[in-house]
């Protein structure tokens, strides 16, 4: 990528043994017409399929970056240090785009009606298939919201297409940069953006289309990890009450060795900074969306 060029916008793309998905994907934001200027910023976290050698070479707008099994949020976070645009859009590796979907996005951030959005994300086999951001259950398990006709404020947004102004992002200190691998990046940061004061958007009139896996995820995922990012988030946002309900989801791994290392982490020291900077509480936030949890 020629060095010092302007741009509006960075799309993000963290990349891990995606195959031919993150060419396609690279191919048709290229092919997208915009009216801003973009870079795109690929993070290759240790792919082992050699996915992105076609990127080796240098190419104009698109820079490569290389990290090792640094996981979802943190690879996002190394692609927005790399990053020059005002505004920044995280893109799953295999995505499709119509044009103008990034003037689409940037739109409600720019015009100060949201500080972050999502497309309708519609399934590549099955377009009619749709979702606008999530909520939780009672469970705190992630459903869809399917029936919105009208930009809208969401609870939490889908990672695989989100847009943002670099301003909020560094504000709001990123992605969780301690989880591990896999599993509620999305959710965190959205809950974050809320408690800290931002708003959260859907934008249904601009459309992504995403190739959801019909096999298993092409790197490992494992219930320690995913019940460890859970409980991070819980201690990092939530009420005493709320912490506790959290523990009692774990399962599949042992609740105390979860509920250990995570306490050896640094949490409690980023739940008191976290704390002292929201505007919200998640009581808050839970009555806000009507969330039971």
């Amino acid at each position: 990528m020629r060095p010092g060029k302007s741009v509006k916008t960075s799309l993000i793309l963290p990349v891990k043994n995606e195959g031919i998905h993150i060419k396609n994907t690279v191919l048709s934001i290229l092919k997208s017409k915009t009216n801003d200027p973009f870079e795109i910023i690929v993070v290759d976290d240790g792919s082992e399929d050699k996915c992105c050698l076609f990127l080796e070479e240098d190419h104009e707008n698109i820079k490569l970056v290389k990290v090792n099994n640094a996981g979802a949020a943190k690879a996002r976070n190394i692609g927005a240090e790399h990053a020059s645009g005002k505004y920044f859009i995280f893109c799953d590796a295999h995505l499709f785009f119509k044009d103008y979907f990034i003037d689409s996005l940037v739109a409600p951030i720019e015009n100060g009606i949201a500080d972050a959005v999502n497309p309708g994300i519609a399934d590549f086999m099955n377009p009619g298939k749709k979702g606008y951001g999530y909520t939780w259950n009672e469970q705190l398990e992630p459903k869809w919201i399917i029936d919105i006709k009208k930009l809208s404020k969401v609870p939490l947004l889908a990672g695989g297409c989100l847009a943002i102004s670099k301003e909020v992002f560094q504000n709001i200190n990123g992605f969780e940069n301690g989880f591990k691998v896999w599993g509620r990046e999305d959710e965190e940061i959205s809950l974050k953006l809320w408690l800290m004061g931002y708003r959260c958007f859907a934008v249904p009139k601009c459309t992504v289309f995403h190739v959801f896996r019909t096999e298993s995820p092409p790197f490992l995922i494992t219930w320690e990890d995913v019940n460890y990012n859970l409980l991070r988030m819980a201690y990092s946002h939530f009420n005493a009450e709320r912490v506790e309900k959290c523990k009692k989801l774990i399962k599949f791994t042992d609740p105390d060795l979860i509920i250990d290392r995570v306490l050896k982490s640094d949490v409690m020291e980023q739940r008191e900074r976290y704390f002292q900077k929201r505007i919200h509480d998640d009581d808050w936030f839970m009555n806000l969306f009507g969330i039971n949890f």
